[in-house]
């Protein structure tokens, strides 16, 4: 007996939002490749939490790398702490987007600790 390979499975929009936590990348595939077509809450829910989780971790990035360059003109103990506040909040946004991706991989909407709850009133058009 051959397999049926045009079983359909309902996606509840697990894909996209897994999808979307991989990189700004995977977001824009997840956003207009795969939830264009086919719009799911799940799947919603998820692209906006990495929306702003995205729009929020680069603007610290670029923020801080100017605080950087102003530092490396003043005093290398400011540009030690600096540096170590750095590494302290790269690692809490690690936990961000951890938290967030095992909801999506889980098929949960569970807002993203700080910004899960903003994000889905910010972008409503997703």
């Amino acid at each position: 007996m051959e397999p049926n390979n045009n079983i359909s499975t309902p996606d509840d929009g697990k894909t996209v939002g897994i999808i979307s936590y991989l990189t700004i990348v995977g977001w824009l595939i997840a956003y207009f490749a795969m939830h264009n077509e086919k719009k799911t809450e799940q799947g919603s829910y998820q692209l906006r939490q990495t929306l702003l989780f995205y729009i929020v971790s680069i603007g610290f990035f670029v923020i801080w790398r100017v605080v950087i360059v102003a530092l490396l003109f003043t005093s290398l103990t400011m540009l030690a702490l600096a540096g170590t506040i750095i590494w302290i909040v790269d690692i809490g946004f690690f936990v961000l987007w951890l938290l967030g991706f095992i909801g999506a991989v889980n098929g949960q909407k569970k807002p993203i600790p700080l910004i899960g709850d903003m994000a889905q009133t910010m972008f409503p058009g997703i």
